[in-house]
């Protein structure tokens, strides 16, 4: 059996965002291909600990017994003071979705901060594991992480049972994706009124982890008179988000950076041909002839990719037909575990050659 190690990851695991959806897919997926792994439940303050969450944190990492292997969830890794991490007795993997002082919104000074501590805390890790080969290459550029010292573990993907439904009308533009400044709905509103001429509806799915931004797109909607053809509609049960992927002829998000996008692979997981922005890991995701990938923070071009998608049948359907065969080839779970499986044995065998 192997050895058992430890996967910090703060707050509800349940959480239905993308980056929660991994590292609990990846936790279980790891346990089942016989890895054991400890699940450190890690309080829901980070990235922005209180005094509490920090000391609670040092204690639950001092607790693990010594020299087992631990992942951090980038959330913690990355704004975890530096001294702690560079004294833990055991050998550290980061898992880091994107660098923390990219996330969109931040002051800049915050920004500035965040960037520089993860920096210096990626010099004590002794191997990182990142969703795409974007996020590789920003830490190889940006934060001087060695190439040899990172794992890709593209996220895995369940497949949808398929079922051949009539789409409804108006065709239905669906957005998922959590309401924050980052994922870009502000433009999508704004977009949506410069298409409005035309005959659609829109749901946009997610959770509120910026109250202020929700309260931001609610009265935006109303002041661009949407409010009869946009539904926010919170987060929703896994057979309703379904059932919303088979009712779509689009999908699209106005997102302004993505450290993968697991949201756009669901959607060619259902066919959809995708509008959004070509940020990020976002063109690694949706590759050229798969999609319209227009600029951030543009809602000019991404109402003329949403009038392209809603008026050529044709390009629409070249689309989703890409979409399709992209879905073919997309990874399960068990393959992303066995990327972390092997950076564990990795630093293991490093760990005890010392």
């Amino acid at each position: 059996m192997q050895p058992e190690a430890a996967f910090a990851i703060p707050g509800d695991i349940n959480t239905r965002t993308g980056g929660y959806i991994y590292d609990r897919r990846m936790l279980e997926s790891l346990r089942a291909i016989g890895q054991p792994t400890r699940h450190v439940e890690v309080v829901p303050s980070w990235p922005d600990p209180t005094p509490q969450a920090a000391r609670d944190l040092a204690d639950q990492l001092a607790a693990l017994p010594q020299g087992m292997p631990l992942v951090l969830d980038g959330l913690v890794f990355g704004a975890m003071d530096t001294q702690i991490l560079a004294g833990l007795n055991r050998p550290v993997i980061a898992m880091l979705h994107h660098p923390l002082g990219l996330e969109a919104g931040l002051a800049p000074e915050r920004a500035a901060a965040l960037l520089a501590r993860e920096k210096a805390n990626l010099r004590h890790a002794a191997h990182v594991v990142v969703p795409s080969p974007h996020t590789r290459d920003i830490l190889v550029q940006d934060f001087g992480v060695a190439q040899a010292n990172i794992s890709i573990a593209l996220p895995g993907f369940d497949r949808p049972r398929l079922r051949t439904l009539s789409k409804p009308r108006p065709p239905l533009i669906l957005s998922v994706g959590i309401i924050c400044e980052r994922k870009g709905h502000d433009v999508l509103l704004d977009a949506l009124a410069q298409v409005a001429h035309l005959d659609w509806q829109a749901a946009i799915v997610g959770m509120v982890h910026e109250a202020d931004v929700h309260d931001r797109l609610l009265h935006q909607r109303a002041r661009l008179g949407l409010e009869g053809r946009v539904r926010f509609t919170g987060e929703i049960p896994p057979d309703a988000l379904d059932q919303l992927y088979h009712d779509a002829s689009l999908f699209a998000l106005a997102t302004r950076y993505e450290g993968y996008g697991m949201v756009l692979s669901e959607a060619q997981l259902y066919g959809l041909p995708i509008l959004s922005c070509a940020v990020g890991a976002v063109p690694q995701t949706v590759p050229q002839g798969s999609g319209i990938l227009v600029p951030p923070n543009d809602a000019t071009a991404f109402a003329n990719g949403l009038a392209q998608l809603l008026q050529d049948d044709s390009l629409r359907h070249a689309y989703a037909a890409k979409s399709t065969e992209l879905a073919a080839r997309l990874p399960q779970w068990h393959d992303a575990a066995r990327i972390m499986q092997a950076a564990l044995q990795r630093v293991q065998t490093s760990s005890a050659g010392k």
